[in-house]
């Protein structure tokens, strides 16, 4: 049936073509470039989070693209606004999330002229995004909208990036809505699931290597079912955990940066590989080193056929998302081998030995990430959240914090610093009623603490955890590695972050001493469970002090 006509403005066609694609929720930093697509926002079913940095704006939307079914999406204006999005993008493009990025651009007419904050998108985006389309034609406007959710979802997910002329959003169109452009998902072909099976059956020593975003929590469930029914081993792609339970027999530790001794092993210990929803890339094979005989036998489960970021030899590709991929694994009901209830057993007890939680009891002297993890993890409900960015603070959720579904761990595979708190506002907005912790460095905190600011706006209320070195520890390490004795550019000198918690309307809990830990724990627990705000612990640590 042919849709009545509404003639509209193109920017509110834009707003309602989202709608339509059930987008719930859109990241901004307001610009006068698109003032007519806020002006469609303003009566819209779809809640404008007003964002504090475009850094923040971006990086909320990338954590959506993880949480959700649907790409996140953030709203930007022209030049400087543009640019300092560009980090979430990179983050989008390395971790492959789903994610649209709109841009408001200068006028159509005022092209080519260097006018204020003029840049070429497709200059500045190609190399990172998916696809750059600028809204050249405004009947085109929910066309275009359509093509870039179905983009950044299609395929190898990814960042899309629309840019949007000041004037031609003004213009009125016709105003029926693009319908959704629908993404396939592949799935095993009779050889893919035949050879699969042969392979399996052969091993001695399978594992499952589990990653991406790109999941559902129905899969995750119903592939860590299939793994504990046939005693197979799974770990986890660096920053990805959570996808085969915490707790479940078969899950046996992540495998990335400053893996444990026993995880990183694996790769060669293994007889077989089967990754799914992530590549043998440079995080997981240590730089390109590990996994590399070609007499090895990798199964590749990814939709994307370029295969790209992958590194080693390639025994198999099942071109397929996760779910897709699973919904066909379940039905291959396989003899159980005594060798890998053996092999899975003694992987699994080496994880809960590594992941066992140290004493809760304090120690003499100065506060410690030990003893606050003994302390938070106790008292956590099962469906609790994690969110970090990138330091060698992140190592204590690696290997202590319990993720027990899919989407429980919510960070940045390309090491990008800033993105804890504004990560921890999305999840904690999409899923009010579940604890999210985000676990920050003192370094990384300053790069987006502002958006706290944005937590009390909208009612977000995670626990923020503060681990605070006075340094910028992992390249510390790496300094000590290659230039012993020659600390230089790492050293910081910090706030008060839990006055500055408080100025923002937390509740903030510095913490010195040891002693005075599991009181801080409890109580900013007690405000984020009860609702009230956003709480943060600021704990001040020595330096050096590592989780692994």
């Amino acid at each position: 049936m042919n849709q009545p006509v509404q003639h509209k403005s193109a920017g509110h066609a834009i707003v309602e073509t989202l709608e339509a694609h059930g987008v719930k929720r859109v990241y901004v930093v307001p610009g006068e470039s698109y003032l007519d697509v806020l002006d469609g926002l303003h009566d819209s079913s779809i809640e404008t989070v007003i964002c504090r940095h475009e850094g923040g704006a971006a990086y909320m939307a990338e954590a959506d693209g993880k949480l959700l079914d649907v790409p996140g999406v953030a709203m930007v204006t022209r030049g400087p606004g543009a640019a300092n999005a560009h980090v979430g993008l990179h983050t989008a493009w390395q971790d492959s999330t789903a994610m649209v990025l709109f841009v408001g651009l200068i006028p159509f007419e005022h092209r080519e002229k260097e006018a204020f904050q003029e840049f070429d998108p497709k200059q500045w985006f190609e190399s990172g995004a998916k696809r750059v389309m600028v809204l050249d034609h405004p009947n085109r406007a929910s066309e275009i909208v359509a093509e870039a959710m179905f983009a950044a979802s299609a395929g190898r997910p990814g960042p899309v990036v629309v840019g949007l002329p000041e004037d031609v959003i003004k213009e009125i169109v016709d105003g029926r809505v693009h319908p959704q452009i629908p993404v396939a998902t592949g799935g095993m072909t009779v050889t893919d699931w035949k050879s699969l099976r042969d392979s399996l059956l052969e091993s001695e020593r399978p594992l499952f290597i589990t990653g991406g975003n790109d999941w559902t929590d129905g899969a995750a469930r119903e592939l860590s079912k299939w793994l504990e029914e046939h005693s197979l081993p799974a770990a986890a792609e660096w920053r990805t955990e959570g996808t085969v339970p915490f707790d479940s027999p078969s899950y046996v530790g992540p495998i990335g940066y400053g893996r444990p001794k026993f995880s990183n092993d694996l790769m060669e210990d293994t007889d077989l590989i089967v990754f799914v929803g992530t590549v043998p890339g440079d995080v997981i094979t240590s730089g390109f080193t590990g996994r590399q005989n070609w007499n090895q036998r990798n199964f590749i489960v990814t939709i994307d056929p370029s295969l790209r970021g992958r590194s080693g030899p390639i025994s198999h590709q099942i071109t397929a998302k996760p779910h897709s991929f699973v919904r066909d694994l379940i039905r291959m009901d396989l003899p159980v081998r005594d060798s890998w209830r053996e092999w899975t057993s003694g992987l699994r007890k080496q994880q809960e030995e590594w992941s066992a939680l140290p004493s809760s009891t304090p120690s003499e002297g100065q506060a410690k990430m030990a003893t606050l993890m003994a302390n938070l993890i106790e008292r956590l409900p099962q469906d609790a959240m994690v969110t970090f960015g990138a330091g060698e603070h992140t190592n204590w959720a690696h290997r202590y914090f319990p993720t027990r579904q899919y989407a429980s761990m919510i960070s940045a595979r390309n090491g990008s610093m800033g993105y804890s708190v504004p990560s921890a506002v999305a999840a904690s907005l999409n899923y009010p009623d579940r604890v999210v912790v985000t676990i920050a460095g003192d370094g990384e905190f300053l790069m987006n603490g502002q958006e706290l600011a944005t937590a009390a706006q909208y009612g977000a209320t995670p626990l923020v955890i503060v681990m605070d070195n006075q340094e910028y520890g992992t390249i510390r390490s790496h300094q000590e590695k290659d230039y012993p004795g020659r600390i230089s550019g790492t050293q910081l000198k910090n706030p008060d972050f839990a006055k500055l918690a408080e100025s923002f309307g937390g509740v903030g809990f510095r913490v010195e001493n040891d002693a005075d830990v599991p009181a801080a724990v409890e109580k900013a627990l007690e405000t984020v469970q009860n609702g009230e705000t956003f709480a943060l612990i600021h704990l001040i640590v020595e330096q050096r002090i590592k989780a692994f």
